[in-house]
């Protein structure tokens, strides 16, 4: 089919339908206008008969007067009228008939002006001239209805022409306009509907067959795309999925890491987590000392039967570091836990040797081993840390013996040596004196054996200082007649554990002293902040007062304050205060404050 645009025909199909229209106007416009005189012809020619009786009678009877001449010049006047004219100059059988007629009755009008003709002639003369002129009005009347029946025709004609051109046209419309449009507009609703598998068919080559090659082609392409789309969709969601799973179990790995020191058991369920999340099923653990080449502890793959170490050297394999080797028409991976230097054992990944382990996989790998190192090196440093406070923790107690317990045992052997020698000379004097003060000496020591004791099961828990104070008060409360009162204003000072320890143990020296030296009803106790950002302790009594050379009556509780307030770099003082009793003031620099602000001192 020629590519002829579909604008093109459809103004040929309408120009067709206007040019029907405007030619069967115009012809039946021109036959209606030659056919607009023939009623008027045939009046007239009818009346020629009726004017020639009428001329012919007077004539004979009244051939001179003015009335016939009248109907002569009346006759002549229908002969010669214009609607004759077609007939006078026209070619054809009836225009021929007109003139004979017309030249029959001119003679027969000669001969009876003439006065040749008598009434039976003018009769016999007259009847073929009326019958002519019968003919000719037929003649007439004939061309007048052939005229209608040619409108008529054309009429008809123009009817079937116009309603075969419209259908025509309404079969080209359908099949070339409103099909091709259904098909685009179907199509195009699919595609709306997401379906796209939908083409157009049957194809024009006009405007409609050039949009739906079009729709077609960017079908294609959006199909295309779609299905692009639609599988890097799939891929990112597994990718997320993956991402999902691995950090998931990274976390809870980290927790379970957080929350206790992993075990066997914890290992092992580490190595099944990282298969479901790693989708590798052959992984293996191995952990070791530093000094050691076998692993003392090996998590296996559970399902398979035969051992993947057999045959292979432990220690070739654990100190073999990082990287990718085959062993057995296997691909090995080895991930290496080291933190900081320390070699702490290998993880081991193996697939076969037409496969390899993508790379988010060994990254999954690498993070959990490296979290297994860190794991392993915070469980060897809290190792460590305890063995430090173990030894921190024999320290102080050697001090606080060495400090109280030792020095009256070595004051009581003293006292012994004094004994002995007394015994010798035989001194009751001194010997009665060495036995007080061993007596004295052996209640010190006691006294302070279970000060140390009390001392060692003391602790701050969870509850703070506040509670270990509160405790203490109520314990000293029960143990005596003073009252004690706790004034706790440190609630927004974040104190380091020795600190508390230290501060406690001040603070306990202090009202034991006041329990057996002050001799008063109360015992007051103030922490806070002081003035300078520092940490204000005072112990108030109500009591005697500390006597000059303190020192020697309670030399022990004394030196104990002193050692500890050295331990927080802090200053104390032992007085006797003005309005009556003992005050114990002891400032010091938390250590939270010296990180915030080093630079004071």
């Amino acid at each position: 089919m020629s590519k002829i645009s579909i604008v093109t025909r459809m103004g040929i199909a309408l120009s067709l339908i206007v040019a029907l229209t405007v030619g069967t106007l115009l012809a039946s416009y021109w036959l209606s206008e030659r056919a607009d005189q023939d009623a008027l012809a045939i009046n007239l020619a009818g009346s020629l008969r009726m004017q020639t009786y009428r001329y012919a009678w007077h004539h004979l009877q009244q051939p001179d007067s003015a009335e016939t001449a009248r109907f002569a010049d009346e006759l002549l006047d229908t002969w010669r009228h214009p609607v004759f004219n077609r007939f006078n100059f026209g070619e054809g059988e009836l225009a021929e008939r007109f003139r004979v007629t017309r030249q029959d009755w001119e003679q027969l009008q000669v001969r009876l002006i003439g006065g040749s003709l008598t009434n039976t002639d003018l009769e016999q003369e007259l009847a073929p001239h009326i019958a002519q002129l019968q003919l000719m009005v037929n003649g007439i009347q004939a061309e007048a209805e052939s005229r209608i029946r040619a409108i008529r025709l054309i009429q008809i004609l123009s009817l079937f022409s116009t309603i075969t051109l419209a259908g025509f046209i309404a079969y080209w419309l359908r099949s070339r306009v409103r099909e091709p449009l259904q098909q685009l507009t179907q199509t195009a609703r699919r595609i709306g509907q997401g379906d796209f598998t939908a083409r157009v068919k049957h194809l024009t080559e006009d405007e409609l067959g050039v949009l739906g090659t079009t729709l077609n082609k960017m079908n294609d392409a959006i199909s295309y795309m779609y299905g692009n789309l639609e599988k890097r969709v799939d891929e990112q969601t597994q990718a997320i999925q993956r991402s999902n799973a691995k950090l998931q179990f990274l976390y809870d790995m980290a927790r379970s890491i957080i929350e206790r020191s992993p075990g066997y058991h914890d290992f092992a369920d580490i190595v099944e987590g990282l298969k479901r999340a790693s989708q590798v099923t052959d992984i293996e653990l191995c952990l070791i000392t530093p000094a050691g080449d076998k692993p003392y502890l090996q998590v296996q793959p559970q399902e398979q039967e035969d051992d993947p170490c057999a045959g292979v050297d432990c220690a070739a394999c654990v100190s073999a570091g990082g990287g990718v080797s085959v062993m057995n028409e296997k691909r090995v991976y080895r991930f290496p836990l080291e933190r900081d230097h320390h070699y702490y054992g290998v993880l081991v990944a193996r697939c076969e040797r037409s496969e390899q382990i993508d790379d988010w996989q060994q990254q999954l790998m690498q993070s959990v081993s490296d979290q297994l190192a860190i794991a392993l090196s915070l469980k060897q440093e809290e190792e460590q840390v305890r063995r430090l406070a173990l030894v921190q923790e024999r320290t102080v107690i050697a001090r606080e013996l060495h400090d109280s317990l030792a020095q009256a045992l070595s004051y009581l052997k003293i006292q012994v040596t004094r004994l002995d020698k007394a015994i010798a000379k035989g001194d009751d004097a001194i010997i009665e004196d060495v036995s007080q003060e061993l007596r004295e000496g052996l209640s010190s020591a006691y006294r302070q054996l279970r000060e140390l004791l009390t001392t060692f099961r003391l602790k701050v828990d969870g509850a703070g200082l506040i509670n270990a104070l509160q405790t203490t008060m109520k314990q000293f409360e029960d143990q005596s007649d003073l009252q004690f009162r706790l004034d706790y204003q440190l609630a927004n000072s974040p104190l380091a554990p020795h600190e508390e320890i230290h501060l406690l143990q001040i603070i306990r020296e202090a009202c034991q002293n006041a329990i057996h030296h002050s001799k008063g009803s109360e015992v007051v106790v103030r922490l806070q902040e002081s003035i300078d950002h520092g940490i204000s302790l005072s112990i108030e009594d109500d009591g005697i007062g500390i006597p000059e050379q303190a020192e020697k009556l309670n030399h022990y509780g004394l030196a104990i304050m002193q050692e500890r307030s050295k331990h927080l770099a802090g200053d104390i003082v032992i007085r006797r205060r003005d309005e009556g009793g003992t005050g114990v003031y002891f400032n010091f620099r938390p250590d939270y404050l010296k990180e915030r602000d080093p630079e004071i001192v």
